[in-house]
């Protein structure tokens, strides 16, 4: 009798454990499944009480709820950002610096993180690091324009400079990129920027798509004509072939 009511306990704690950690998967899916799902099993879920918890504007309770999502899933650098917002609002600024390191190193399609350390290089002089983290920024659809904007003017003004040899680098280098950096960059980067760019990649060998690039000589000239002037012996190498 005691043997069977052991038995019939365990499955009641197996049933129990497997109903908690399914609530848990499916409120990745639907986040108001979040607060169902006992604590001790919280893991997607603690992502949702981790962001309600930060927007609640109870300091102590966001940092300790972000604290514990990325004991818990810690290899995400959205969690650590999130963790870095936390130090700050917690008064903790040197914590946050590092965590927000640690998060651009760890995805470097995280946005928040992206900004976060390209501002961080520019407020050191470091032109190079600040351009590979714009290119990180370009690559997402999300980032909006006008930030783009900004960040490209501080980054990519200098004529020559660090920021545009790294950008021409990453451009010449990346063929899978160039597409969308012709797309992106003729609307966000300066017109004399993004035409020496441009330019200087293909003397390094990069074979832009030649409807494309025409199609970004024209946004450019709509811009600035004598910028897309400087395109003009590049498209008609690319005409020829």
């Amino acid at each position: 009798m005691i043997g069977r009511i052991a038995w019939f306990a365990a499955l009641l704690v197996v049933a129990i454990v497997a109903i908690a950690v399914q609530f848990d998967r499916q409120s990745a899916r639907d986040p108001l499944l979040a607060e169902l799902v006992p604590p001790p099993f919280r893991a997607f879920a603690q992502t949702h009480v981790a962001a309600a918890a930060a927007e609640s504007g109870n300091v102590n309770r966001a940092l300790a709820e972000v604290r514990l999502l990325v004991q818990r899933r810690p290899i995400p650098a959205e969690h650590l950002t999130l963790l870095a917002v936390a130090q700050t609002n917690a008064g903790m600024p040197e914590q946050a610096g590092l965590t927000i390191q640690v998060a651009a190193q760890r995805g470097w399609r995280e946005p928040l993180a992206q900004e976060a350390m390209l501002r961080l290089a520019l407020a050191a002089g470091d032109q190079p690091e600040a351009a590979r983290r714009f290119a990180a920024l370009m690559l997402r659809g999300t980032t909006p324009d006008d930030v783009l904007q900004v960040l490209g003017e501080q980054t990519l003004g200098e004529p020559g400079g660090p920021g545009r040899r790294t950008m021409i680098d990453i451009v010449s280098a990346a063929e899978r990129w160039q597409t969308t950096f012709l797309r992106r960059g003729a609307v966000v980067i300066a017109p004399d920027a993004f035409a020496e760019i441009v330019a200087e990649s293909i003397a390094r060998g990069a074979a832009f798509d030649c409807p494309v690039l025409e199609q970004a000589a024209k946004g450019l000239a709509r811009r600035d004509e004598e910028a897309a002037r400087k395109l003009a012996p590049a498209l008609e190498a690319c005409r020829r072939n």
